[in-house]
């Protein structure tokens, strides 16, 4: 089996496991470059990579671009060249340097002075949301969520769910433990008076990169400090990372615009952008 055979499989498994992973591949190099266009790598959400596109002086750059195209769930260019180069280079939107037509650069220790462009495609499922709770809030986010590129999880009793039917994955309960989130994955607890504290508790225990709550800032503190004695060291942990009220202030009131606030924080947290300001006074 060649080596791109071993990708093109590494691929389909991968994507029968139903994994997040990248493909990397050199699009173009220039000067002296171990690899050639056409060569492909694989970077799984561990941050293994498997393939071969360029030496120890690209591989890193390829893993930690490729990290990042997962989170961001995005594909980008990006182009390896010498740090002496790079070092003289712009700076781009995210302050890091980009290359006179805006690819992103990463430095290579190289004494060999070879450059190579790679493009970075992430494949795998969509970033998770699970929704905790079927209240009119909830409803919203499992009927808006879609169209952010989230896969919707709704978790809820049983006897509740049939409000829910948008979701794509029904969850009895609020036991996310099976699930296995990741920091690509959000939780928002929607309960609203229904099994708060046990939702809000299941949320801060699972490995979700985003935790929201929908409620007054007074009714998440006084819920969370409750729950504090109750929680893991590492649940515990989380405890200020929590959204709590869960959304951007665009002055929502109704569920749906509720919900179409924490959806534009979660646009605005993977996007990485400083703040929500209008598109028109923006710089």
């Amino acid at each position: 089996m060649t080596s791109a055979e071993k990708i093109l499989d590494l691929i389909e498994r991968l994507r029968a496991e139903g994994a997040d992973f990248c493909v990397a591949t050199v699009v173009r190099t220039a000067n002296a470059t171990s690899a050639k266009a056409g060569a492909k790598a694989v970077v799984t959400a561990d941050g293994l990579l498997h393939g071969f596109v360029g030496g120890g002086c690209v591989t890193g750059a390829v893993r930690k671009a490729g990290l990042e195209a997962l989170r961001r769930n995005e594909p980008t260019m990006i182009r390896v060249r010498p740090k002496e180069e790079v070092a003289q280079a712009g700076r781009g939107a995210g302050n890091g340097p980009q290359d006179a037509d805006g690819v992103p650069l990463h430095a290579s220790m190289c004494p060999s002075g070879g450059t190579v462009e790679l493009f970075l495609e992430p494949l795998g499922q969509a970033p998770r949301l699970v929704v905790c709770g079927a209240s009119p809030v909830a409803q919203a986010l499992v009927a808006q969520a879609a169209a952010v590129g989230r896969r919707v999880i709704a978790a809820a009793p049983a006897e509740e769910q049939e409000r829910l039917a948008g979701a794509d994955v029904l969850l009895d309960g609020y036991d996310l433990a099976g699930l296995r989130l990741g920091p690509r994955d959000a939780v928002v607890v929607a309960t609203q008076g229904r099994r708060d504290r046990e939702a809000l508790k299941a949320a801060l225990e699972s490995g979700a990169g985003y935790l929201g709550m929908v409620g007054s800032r007074r009714k998440v503190q006084t819920l969370a400090g409750r729950l504090r004695e109750e929680l893991s060291p590492e649940a515990s942990a989380r405890l200020p990372e929590l959204h709590g009220p869960a959304g951007l202030d665009i002055g929502a009131i109704e569920p749906e615009e509720i919900a179409l606030s924490i959806l534009a924080e979660l646009v605005q947290l993977r996007r990485k952008a400083d703040r929500g300001v209008p598109v028109a006074s923006a710089g």
